[in-house]
């Protein structure tokens, strides 16, 4: 059986082991326990700043800290650290060009029952649009640990989502993780399926029912949707001319819009976004919120089906 862990469990683990440079500092908005940053707070207390429930101050701050030659990570809800501190991140990560990490956990449907008011839906839209801003989505608890520590190698505004629910983890421990490269998991001939954080999964398991109608699929993970592997991508759909996009975020605006965008330029194809189609979500068991969304791997399955069925290469 495969184990599960949540990818801000990874990012727990990962910020507590790089906390020997000590120009890392953490901050938290007082929810340090969910978002896991009290990792990094029982091994350097000296280091950590709890800001309270104040995500504008805790971006202020860390910009100042920043400016004096630390590398803070901003760590909060994914909500709130982007709505919230937006005004803030867009001047110093953006338009200062800070050395910040923004960490936002819990984003997305699988926050379950905790609710629209605390389900980010938008946030990859809002960050990916500020000039600068490097995007990324972890997939599993491994990668999550690796793209902690590469984000802290990189002198730049990172924005890293985070999840709050277990998911099954299927990197191995000496993956590789590349900022600004994709993630070829599976290869085929017949259509690509991208899939970024929990829905790389689900595509992986609609790959494996799709071989056995004879359908090949190519599945590829996004982690870093800005700045997006353009080459990969182009590769891939140049080869099997056919687009399917799966992410737990609002389709405008979000991973597939970055797909498409791409390939509108480059290769002009249709896509086929799966993702929350322009609505807020509602409280709910988080795969019980995934099945009425359309997130699944079935739902993943049904679609390429469809797709493959309309003939020829869109």
């Amino acid at each position: 059986m495969t184990d599960k862990k949540a990818s801000r469990d990874g990012f727990g683990k990962a910020i507590a082991a790089i906390g020997r440079d000590k120009n890392i500092v953490v901050l938290d908005a007082d929810l340090s326990e969910s978002t896991r940053s009290a990792k990094f707070r029982e091994k350097y207390p000296d280091r950590f700043f709890n800001m309270g429930i104040a995500e504008q101050d805790m971006i202020g701050t860390a910009a100042g800290m920043a400016a004096s030659g630390k590398i803070p990570f901003a760590c909060s809800f994914a909500v709130f650290i982007t709505g919230n501190g937006y005004a803030q991140i867009r001047l110093h990560a953006g338009i200062s060009k800070l050395n910040i990490k923004i960490i936002g956990s819990h984003a997305g449907l699988l926050t379950g029952e905790d609710g629209a008011s605390h389900q980010s839906l938008e946030d990859i839209s809002m960050l990916r649009a500020i000039p600068g801003m490097a995007v990324v989505q972890p997939a599993d608890f491994i990668e999550a640990e690796k793209a902690t520590k590469e984000i802290a190698k990189y002198k730049g505004a990172v924005y890293l989502r985070l999840g709050r629910a277990k998911l099954p983890i299927f990197h191995k421990e000496n993956y590789k993780f590349r900022l600004g490269k994709g993630d070829l998991l599976r290869k085929g001939r017949d259509i690509t399926i991208f899939a970024t954080g929990a829905l790389v999964y689900e595509a992986l398991q609609a790959a494996e029912k799709l071989e056995k109608k004879d359908v090949s699929a190519e599945v590829i993970n996004i982690h870093t949707i800005k700045p997006l592997d353009s080459g990969l991508v182009v590769k891939s759909v140049k080869k099997t001319g056919r687009v399917i996009t799966c992410e737990d975020h609002n389709v405008i605006g979000g991973m597939g819009s970055a797909v498409q965008e791409l390939l509108c330029d480059k290769f002009p194809c249709k896509v086929n976004k799966i993702g929350i189609n322009d609505k807020f979500g509602e409280s709910g068991r988080p795969m019980q919120l995934y099945e009425k969304y359309g997130l699944t791997s079935e739902a993943i399955y049904e679609k390429a089906v469809s797709v493959i069925n309309k003939g020829g290469r869109e």
